[in-house]
């Protein structure tokens, strides 16, 4: 029912590998058992017996739990570090603020206003028009088949500026800059991931509309842009002699010293609102706020449908115990029989639970980990931080679901007298 098939068959690929890796990982547990020198501890021997053996929990016990665990485990270590990510600022360098539609003939007020009331503040300065792709290459945007998380690129206005120099928390990765006093055709600098999902390179040509005309530019270079310094900067950065003459407002940024807080951040916005009601202010911790806010909601209803597989996954491991509790039953009776005391089997039941639901429990927190680290590091592109306290919580929890499952079917088994079992035969 899925509207993108790649979705869909993606889904189905993941839990068809996901099932040959947990029964791989179930055959190397039992296979590292059975290499596991001899111990004389009886006790032992008859666990990691049990766990090898044709018909043991093992494959059962790894699959009902190892990708519920995973599961839980990528999205806590996800979750952790996307909240990590929006909280992490530097003040006095992070902009407190961004004001909007600041006109050119205007700056100069607005920029005295700011240093009056806001001494000490960094401010930063940009001039800021609307553009959107009319043509890529040759190809009208149309027919343009933009990589998917680039695409959002080509659909509606896209701010566009000018600048003599690289922009502040970019870096030039291919061509070059031009020169400050470049006086020749239009030239454009583009953002690098967006220029390779739309299969652009170095010299290639790009036609833009900018305030009701086109503008046909050639790509001089490619920028690696770091947003999260939240330094202003933009997709395109046209030489300057490009608009020479055209209208534009400006873009300003002020980031309050460490010291200011809430307080500072108000009075400036009430004072901006009073003094200049045309200039549009967006406070970046009400946005942050507002973001995180949306994670958090996100995060809540994926850990519900994480908390619906987990218990799908205690009631699959519930049906295992039971249909395996007959075989144990024989075996518990066959071993009473001969002279295993009551707390012999239950040591010997107590270490098998605890061997399958350590091992399950490492690998749903290394599998989860591993899935996190990939969509942050190569999807988020942000920093990666393990959490350790989430990490162990989830592996405690699949132990502690595994032991007491098992002992709860186990304290049956050795409830029920040998005599009783031995006249059904």
């Amino acid at each position: 029912t899925s509207p993108q098939r790649s979705v869909a068959m993606a889904v189905a690929g993941a839990t068809l590998a996901a099932f040959l890796v947990l029964r791989l990982v179930a055959f190397g547990i039992a296979f590292a058992v059975r290499r596991a020198p001899a111990s004389r501890l009886v006790e032992l021997r008859m666990a990691l017996a049990a766990i090898h053996r044709p018909g043991a929990l093992t494959a059962s016990i790894v699959l009902s739990l190892g990708l519920g665990l995973a599961a839980l485990v990528a999205l806590t270590l996800i979750d952790f570090n996307m909240r990590a990510e929006l909280r992490q600022t530097q003040p006095g360098v992070t902009p407190n603020f961004f004001f909007l539609d600041v006109r050119s003939a205007g700056a100069g007020a607005f920029l005295d206003f700011l240093k009056r009331e806001a001494p000490g503040a960094n401010i930063s300065e940009v001039p800021m028009m609307r553009g959107r792709f009319v043509k890529i290459g040759d190809t009208p945007v149309a027919a343009v088949k933009a990589r998917e998380d680039v695409a959002w690129a080509l659909e509606g206005d896209r701010g566009v500026t000018f600048a003599a120099k690289p922009p502040e928390g970019s870096e030039v990765v291919a061509g070059a800059w031009w020169s400050g006093d470049y006086s020749g055709p239009p030239l454009v600098s583009m953002e690098k991931e967006v220029a390779d999902g739309l299969g652009l390179k170095v010299g290639d040509a790009v036609v833009v509309n900018v305030l009701g005309r086109d503008i046909t530019a050639k790509i001089a270079n490619l920028r690696k842009v770091n947003w999260r310094s939240f330094a202003i900067n933009f997709v395109l950065v046209y030489s300057p002699n490009t608009f020479k003459g055209a209208p534009y407002s400006e873009l300003v940024s002020a980031a309050l010293p460490a010291g200011d807080g809430s307080e500072q951040e108000i009075a400036l916005l009430r004072a901006a609102a009073d003094d200049f009601p045309e200039v549009a202010s967006v406070r970046v911790r009400d946005a942050l706020e507002t973001v995180e806010a949306l994670v958090a909601k996100l995060a809540l209803a994926i850990r519900a449908a994480t908390g619906v597989a987990l218990l799908t996954s205690v009631l699959v491991l519930a049906g295992a115990l039971a249909a395996n509790r007959r075989a144990r039953l024989a075996d518990a009776t066959i071993l009473k029989i001969l002279g295993a005391t009551r707390t012999r089997l239950t040591s010997m039941f107590l270490i098998e639970y605890a061997i399958l639901g350590a091992a399950t429990a490492a690998f749903g927190v290394g599998a989860g980990a591993l899935t996190a680290w990939l969509v942050v590091k190569r999807i988020m592109l942000i920093d990666f931080v393990f959490d350790w306290t989430s990490a162990l919580a989830a592996a405690g929890g699949g132990l502690a679901f595994t032991i007491g499952l098992g002992m709860i079917g186990a304290w049956r088994i050795l409830g029920q007298k040998p005599a009783a079992f031995l006249r059904e035969l």
